[in-house]
């Protein structure tokens, strides 16, 4: 009996079983055992994936707080959504099992679904696509629920996020006005309200309007029942009130943050005491004393150990605002190391950095800080520019600075006494043999710590060189090592590390490169020459010329330093001690004039009483020069060459248009030596060089272009002329082409004395009467061309192919009214820039002469 009851059971079971799996039959027991399996199976597990990844982006989600916070912490990375989504396995996860939901259990039968767990199935489908950041997608289910469940309590929520997702596409005045009809004609719950009010919050952020922005944040922040939302949304009102400068306001917004204490991830309440300590002014100095009591407690409180770089850089810009510099930058320090990756806050701190050593007028350290700015510096453009601007202005500073201190070094120890050059490397090699002690002690100490010294093993070389053999493989052998760079720039020069290095121009260097390379190239020692005084002073310079060359190129950089700290940073002071310093240490005589001129003028500028004895001495020891004229009659001056640069160039560049080179030539090399230093120099030099190029070829001109490209290597003249000269390899091919025949390709060159002014002249009118004449060549063109010093070149252009060119040749030496009787040759155009760029006229001549039958 027993067993005949329990197998009916299972076979009643079973019947049941499998009438209610079927998704097409509209049934009592159809509609619950999908809608149950779905919800505590399938759901269940799709909803805790949903929270999971949730709670994964609010705790690995990195808030940048310089900026106004986003309302939900989510960052929408553009890249991968348009890739198809962030592939995060808990969202993958979450829209699998909703997919699944849908596909297993979803009973849509007529039009119509009876399962009542489908819009829960929709709405995690969407929820998980949209953080997923696949919005398409996701708007497609939200709107399917808002379609299909106009009944469903899932509604609110899908709208809301339907919302949402119209202003991650951009779309915001279409989710505010959908909202809008939302919100105020439908009973929301609180929680509902608060998120509905937080969209609206972030679209009105994204339109810049931040004072719509602000109420609908506070609605949100009253009506949530999260308190990491609370806290977010208070923090974000005191940013917004902040970017409207409303202190006060701001600050009420803070206290509320402050408020939640540990409810709120405390970064909010972190950041929200320094924000508001920022925009409330210490007053006296008991406000000051309770700052800094409050701030020690902020620095010693073991839960801000991840929130120590915001703090240290708060205190390093109040010790500022003090005036306690050297704590501001302790204080800097201590920011960076403890920055764990916030490269805004690094940035800010290296610029901080950067600005004191600039106002200790400390370039080179200044310049070093700059450039890490940078490093940090990444999508805020307009900041890069800025502190690109700056580091610019710096370069020409900390190389002249450098030139300044390795000469000046060099040669005060030149210049003493055998007995003094021995005391100073004497104390010298105690220093640093003091300090390899200490580093081997550390060294040891270290080892001891770790359980790994052993007192029997040969010590490593103190300078961490190898022996003196050095290691086996070349560049471990710092000897050989140093030994081959400096062959090596013996033979090649300085060069970048780029394709074609080898390029002949790149080994043309300037005496004054030579010297401030072998300054500055690091010499290769062993550990017994570390400490031996002789190894020193050997190699101390003692040849006259060399340390002329030492003291000249300091003199020069001087001068340039005085010139930068006047013109590009008002320093001065520092630009008086500068020229000053050139003038006592017996400079050329091409840099005595400028420099008395400028200091004359920096005397006028700072008040000094040196000003009128400066005048005098230009005036009565410099008679006739431009400086001279200036201060004489200024207003005579100002209306010619010398107060107006920019005029005079102009005028320079009309002859050189005129192809009156020497002419350019004499006056820029006169208008250099005279006014040395000045910002048009560079500009002057390269009109030089391209007037000597035209008079003398591709060779002068690349040979030009290199001193320029070495004096001037941060100014844009300097810059363009290495980049002509980089250009310069497709120039040095003087081959001519094999006569190859081509339309409008050949020119008839008649060679005339350049003193021959009326014979130029008599021809030029010849040929514009052969063009008259013969209307077949009326087209032609006739031109003087400058070939060097001593030939011009009249040109017939436009002589189509060889066989015109030919004929007309013949017709202009055999014409009977027009007898011309000067030498002439027909020259493919090709062929005729390249006589022009190297200057190699008399090579096509013969190539010609050879070629003839």
């Amino acid at each position: 009996m027993n067993i005949s009851c329990l197998a009916c059971v299972v076979a009643i079971a079973s019947f049941l079983a499998v009438t209610g799996c079927s998704t097409e039959k509209d049934a009592f027991l159809n509609r619950n055992f999908h809608a149950l399996t779905a919800k505590d199976n399938i759901l269940y597990n799709g909803k805790n994936a949903l929270k999971e990844g949730r709670e994964g982006l609010i705790t690995s989600y990195n808030d940048n707080f310089w900026e106004v916070l986003p309302v939900e912490r989510m960052e929408v990375v553009e890249e991968k959504a348009l890739s198809g989504g962030a592939n995060n396995p808990s969202f993958e996860r979450a829209e699998e099992k909703a997919a699944k939901a849908i596909q297993k259990h979803g009973m849509n039968i007529r039009g119509r679904e009876r399962n009542p767990q489908m819009d829960e199935a929709y709405l995690l489908l969407g929820i998980g696509r949209y953080y997923d950041q696949r919005f398409i997608p996701a708007m497609e289910a939200f709107n399917y629920i808002l379609d299909k469940y106009p009944d469903s309590d899932k509604h609110h929520q899908a709208r809301i996020w339907r919302e949402k997702t119209n202003i991650r596409l951009e779309s915001e005045e279409l989710a505010l006005q959908n909202l809008k009809d939302f919100v105020y004609g439908t009973e929301l719950k609180d929680q509902e309200y608060a998120d509905a009010s937080a969209a609206m919050a972030q679209a009105y952020i994204n339109l810049q309007h931040k004072d719509s922005a602000i109420r609908k944040l506070k609605i949100a922040a009253t009506l949530t029942r999260k308190n990491e939302e609370k806290g977010r949304y208070n923090y974000i009102i005191g940013q917004l009130y902040d970017a409207l400068e409303n202190k006060d306001s701001a600050n009420l917004a803070y206290e509320k943050v402050i408020a939640l204490k540990r409810k709120s991830p405390r970064a909010y309440m972190i950041n929200a005491q320094l924000q508001k300590m920022r925009n409330t002014e210490v007053t006296d100095s008991v406000e000051r004393e309770e700052r800094l009591i409050f701030l020690d407690k902020m620095e010693n409180n073991r839960e801000n150990r991840p929130y120590l770089d915001k703090i240290y850089h708060y205190i390093a810009d109040f010790h500022k605002q003090s005036d306690s510099i050297r704590l501001a930058e302790e204080y800097l320090n201590k920011s960076l190391r403890a920055n764990e990756g916030d490269r805004r806050l690094k940035a800010m701190c290296y610029e901080a950095l950067a600005e004191m050593n600039f106002d200790r007028n400390e370039y080179k350290n200044a310049g070093a800080y700059y450039d890490s700015t940078l490093t940090q510096l990444k999508d805020d453009r307009r900041k890069i520019r800025a502190i690109q601007k700056k580091r610019d202005n710096l370069e020409d500073v900390i190389r002249y600075e450098d030139i300044v201190h390795v000469n000046d070094s060099i040669l005060r120890l030149a210049s003493l006494p055998e007995s003094e050059r021995v005391a100073y490397f004497e104390a010298y090699i105690e220093e640093i043999r003091a300090e390899d002690e200490k580093k081997r002690e550390e060294e040891e100490e270290r080892a001891a710590a770790s359980g790994t010294f052993n007192p029997f093993e040969e010590q490593a070389n103190p300078i961490g060189q190898a022996g003196s053999e050095g290691g086996k493989f070349y560049f471990y052998n710092q000897i050989a090592l140093g030994q081959g760079k400096t062959s090596f720039r013996k033979i090649w020069g300085d060069r970048e590390l780029q394709d074609n290095w080898r390029l002949s121009n790149k080994s043309m260097i300037s005496p004054r490169d030579s010297a401030e390379e072998k300054q500055s190239e690091m010499v290769a020692m062993t550990p017994d020459e570390r400490y031996d005084v002789s190894f020193y002073i050997d190699r101390l310079p003692t040849d006259e010329q060399v340390l002329d060359s030492l003291k000249t190129d300091r003199d020069f950089a001087n001068y340039q330093l005085g010139l930068i700290y006047k013109e590009k940073f008002r320093e001065y002071p520092l630009a008086i001690g500068k020229l000053e310093t050139v003038l006592d240490s017996d400079p050329e005589e091409k840099l005595v004039l400028p420099s008395k001129y400028h200091l004359f003028r920096l005397y006028e500028m700072v008040g000094s009483g040196k000003t009128a004895a400066a005048k005098e001495d230009i005036i009565k020891n410099h008679p006739g020069s431009r400086y001279a004229e200036i201060l004489e009659n200024p207003e005579a001056v100002l209306a010619g060459e010398a107060n107006d640069p920019e005029t005079y160039f102009t005028s320079l560049y009309k002859k050189f248009e005129a192809q009156q080179y020497e002419t350019v030539v004499r006056e820029t090399e006169r208008y250099i030596k005279q006014h040395t230093g000045e910002e048009i120099i560079p500009r002057m030099e390269m009109l030089r060089a391209t007037s000597l190029g035209r008079l003398y070829g591709a060779d002068r001109f690349k040979e030009e272009l290199n001193a320029i490209a070495l004096n001037y290597p941060n100014d844009d003249i300097g810059k363009e002329a290495q980049r002509k000269l980089d250009e310069a390899a497709a120039l040095a091919n003087d081959a001519f082409m094999a006569g190859e025949d081509g339309p409008g390709r050949w020119k008839l060159i008649f060679p005339v004395s350049k003193d021959n002014i009326t014979g130029t002249r008599e021809l030029m009118e010849n040929m514009e009467y052969f063009s008259l004449k013969y209307p077949y060549y009326k087209n032609l063109s006739i031109s003087r061309d400058v070939y060097d010093t001593d030939t011009v070149f009249v040109v017939v252009h436009g002589l189509r192919n060889s066989k015109d060119a030919e004929a007309y040749r013949e017709l202009v030496n055999n014409d009977e009214e027009c007898v011309i009787d000067t030498e002439n040759f027909l020259i493919l155009s090709p062929d005729y820039r390249t006589v022009q760029v190297h200057k190699n006229v008399d090579a096509f001549k013969k190539k010609e002469i050879q070629q003839e039958p």
